[in-house]
């Protein structure tokens, strides 16, 4: 019997989770997945971001009252980040970016090739970043971008990361964001312009998302080739900031991956899936 061929996803976890967090997270999704690609072997690699965070770098963190120093139990939590935004430059810049990038390179160079990435928020705002990088031509974009006279604010572009360049992984063949968003700035625009993002990307957004509001989704997806709207590829879910795993996003989530590996054709031998344009949600 042939061995099936593999169907490789790198998770990247949002700014304050892990890897095993991550992973618990999206139990539902990887499970959908592995049940609608029967005929590939489908796994997932959930790395754990480079940055390890303080107490005092989780939002809404308050200190005990009447406690001064913070003991060890509150000063070792399995909280990480892909990088730290400073609250101070500006235009914006994303402290440690280069240590996250390089830590993903790392693991497309050890345990690929990977045929997709799937991001939630930070995860997702670097699943973009990661798909782009990976690109034809996307050094170009970097050298345009590079000196500060190419920014209106008159600030240095961001450089390709060499771990990057010295990648021979090819490009992605698709990316899920779910509550994404792109760096801001004239820093980070050879991410995302000339030209713009190529891989297909699925982005998964909630209507009630306090953390990423629409606008800043909404940039992401104007950073991306075509009409990912009118094409299909935004789905809005009636919740806040998490993966939803209601069937409908999961089936989504399936489809899109499809039309992807197949170019649209359903060779799908399983049960007709519920089709979501059909159901009575705020897409």
């Amino acid at each position: 019997m042939a061995a099936r061929p593999p169907l490789k996803l790198l998770m990247l976890h949002g700014y304050t989770q892990s890897g095993p967090l991550f992973h618990a997270k999206s139990r539902a999704l990887i499970k959908h997945i592995t049940k609608a690609f029967p005929l590939h072997e489908v796994s997932a690699v959930y790395p754990t971001g480079p940055l390890r965070l303080n107490p005092a770098d989780i939002p809404g963190y308050t200190p005990q009252e009447g406690s001064g120093a913070l003991d060890s139990d509150e000063a070792e939590i399995e909280a990480y980040g892909w990088y730290r935004r400073s609250n101070t430059a500006e235009p914006p810049l994303y402290v440690g970016l280069e240590d996250g990038l390089d830590a993903i390179a790392k693991v497309l160079s050890e345990e690929g090739p990977f045929d997709g990435v799937i991001g939630f928020s930070q995860g997702a705002a670097m699943a973009a970043m990661v798909v782009s990088l990976l690109e034809e031509k996307r050094q170009d974009a970097f050298a345009r971008f590079a000196p500060a006279s190419a920014s209106a604010s008159g600030v240095e572009g961001f450089v390709y990361p060499a771990s990057f360049a010295k990648l021979s992984h090819p490009a992605l063949k698709f990316t899920l964001c779910y509550s994404g968003f792109r760096s801001p700035g004239d820093r980070y625009r050879a991410f995302y312009e000339s030209p713009p993002i190529q891989t297909p990307m699925l982005h998964v957004l909630g209507s009630l998302d306090a953390v990423v509001d629409e606008s800043k989704s909404g940039s992401l997806i104007e950073a991306c080739v075509g009409n990912p709207e009118a094409e299909g590829n935004v789905v809005w879910h009636p919740g806040g900031h998490f993966l939803p795993s209601q069937r409908p996003y999961l089936d989504a989530a399936v489809r899109f991956i499809r039309e992807c590996l197949e170019g649209g054709v359903q060779k799908d031998k399983a049960k007709d899936e519920d089709d979501v344009n059909d159901m009575d949600l705020p897409f």
